[in-house]
């Protein structure tokens, strides 16, 4: 498989509001990024996911991971001093 600029990537990733109440779907589909991420994270397969949903394609998954790197990585922390 070839080789896919982040950018074209992260256009699989669609905010709708009338779709899953916003959050983030894969391709308008009523799959979210937080599902694949909670699969992934329980310990599935890139292939069991896809086994499980076969709408999805690899690149979907790998288009979750990179939209939750990139929120992580915007994250800022700001140290609150108590009084």
């Amino acid at each position: 498989m070839a080789l896919v600029h982040p950018e074209k990537l992260l256009e699989r990733i669609t905010v709708d509001a009338d779709v899953m109440v916003g959050k983030p779907t894969i391709r308008g589909l009523r799959i979210t990024v937080e599902q694949i991420l909670q699969f992934m994270a329980g310990e599935g397969t890139v292939q069991e996911l896809l086994d499980d949903y076969p709408e999805l394609e690899k690149q979907d998954v790998q288009a979750a991971l990179l939209y939750a790197s990139r929120l992580v990585h915007e994250e800022q922390v700001f140290k609150v001093s108590g009084n």
